[in-house]
């Protein structure tokens, strides 16, 4: 699991790293009359690769936001009860999310998209999304039927 988590940070942080430098090479770029073409569709593809392991790594931290003020001041049997519940809800909207995503994946798989400029394949970005919709799915299964979570 250390190593999951290692490879999560070290792919979603160089991801971010790539649409950081890419976004303020296209500012620099504009700035000086030379502008970096196909900047945003760079930027679009790394922001999901980096969206995607930072949602993970929240879920497998258990540190998404939660409002404190609330739940440290309820009766423990009441928290866990609230709590499963909440990894429920999370659990129907990953299988929404999952669902539509998987339809439009599976619907437009053999179209051969890609972005204009730089001609990057959404196919690649389609699984990525489908597969860390997936893994959040089974987490949020996995927590709603187990254990109180954090």
């Amino acid at each position: 699991m250390k190593l999951l988590r290692t490879l999560l940070v070290w792919i979603a942080g160089s991801a971010l790293l790539l649409a950081m430098a890419a976004d303020t090479l296209a500012m620099i770029g504009r700035q000086v009359h030379v502008p970096l073409l196909g900047a945003i569709e760079l930027v679009q593809a790394a922001v999901l690769v980096a969206a995607s392991g930072a949602l993970l790594m929240a879920a497998l931290e258990g540190s998404h936001a939660r409002v404190h003020l609330l739940i440290d001041r309820l009766p423990p049997r009441t928290r866990v009860v609230l709590e499963r519940v909440q990894a429920m809800a999370g659990a129907v909207l990953y299988a929404a999310l999952l669902a539509g995503s998987g339809w439009i994946a599976a619907e437009l798989w053999s179209g051969h998209e890609e972005s204009e400029l730089l001609r990057i394949p959404y196919r690649p970005l389609r699984v990525i999304a489908v597969v860390a919709l997936a893994l959040l799915l089974l987490h949020a299964l996995r927590r709603s039927f187990t254990r109180a979570s954090r």
